[in-house]
């Protein structure tokens, strides 16, 4: 990874990690509205590595690779949130669902149901789920909403010294136990997209011919998921 002079060879490390970029985007655009283009994300991608590469004081390597992909997603998530690419009224009817999700936990003691969601917000079975449909990656959860404003940004907390584990740095403990705990009380098809979406990697067409479902409502699912799990992350 370094040249004859002992320099990093940035040219060699963008070159090893273009395709790590591509992949964390179209991984990333299964989640986005179609009005996203891919070749976007990739871009902001490939800025994130450029910032990983210039950040980066550890060994290259796994751990670099770790490093890296936490500053592509961040910086395509930056991407993303600048863009302003949901429309105002799809913000609306989705800040209107996660509310009603939280009035009806409170009100039932137990996750609401589509139907019991539908009703709660005047809509049919159909029309609800559609906005779920339409919504998708517009309940984007950003580490940013919990953490203190005049703390260091959480990435750099991750350079610094050899024995850092970014991975297991960026799970810290409060985040980790709060989402864990959030998706533990999803209900269980919610909880077993999730799982398998980010665990086990698969994509949405994936997931639907595992549930028997088609791929349109799995990604209705995923988007109920995220929503239930943004409204129990900002109660806490």
């Amino acid at each position: 990874m370094y040249t004859e002079t002992g320099t990093i060879n940035k040219e060699q490390l963008i070159t090893e990690h273009t395709p790590l970029v591509k992949r964390i985007a179209y991984h990333m655009m299964a989640k986005l509205p179609a009005s996203v283009q891919v070749d976007d994300l990739i871009q902001a991608g490939m800025i994130g590595l450029l910032d990983a590469i210039g950040r980066y004081e550890g060994s290259y390597g796994r751990q670099f690779e770790s490093y890296a992909a936490q500053r592509i997603r961040g910086s395509i998530l930056d991407e993303l949130r600048e863009a302003d690419w949901l429309p105002r009224s799809l913000r609306k009817k989705m800040r209107q669902i996660e509310a009603a999700m939280r009035t009806l936990e409170q009100r039932l003691g137990h996750p609401p149901s589509e139907q019991e969601l539908s009703q709660e917000l005047n809509m049919t079975l159909g029309d609800y789920q559609e906005a779920l449909q339409e919504a998708r990656g517009g309940q984007l959860i950003y580490y940013e909403d919990f953490q203190e404003e005049d703390e260091d940004h959480f990435l750099d907390r991750l350079c610094g010294t050899q024995d850092n584990q970014p991975f297991d740095q960026l799970l810290e403990k409060n985040l980790r136990e709060m989402l864990v705990d959030a998706i533990d009380k999803l209900p269980p098809r919610e909880k077993l997209v999730m799982g398998m979406h980010y665990e086990e990697e698969m994509n949405l067409r994936e997931i639907g011919e595992v549930l028997g479902v088609s791929e349109s409502r799995v990604c209705q699912l995923h988007t109920q998921a995220i929503a239930r799990l943004r409204t129990r992350l900002r109660s806490k």
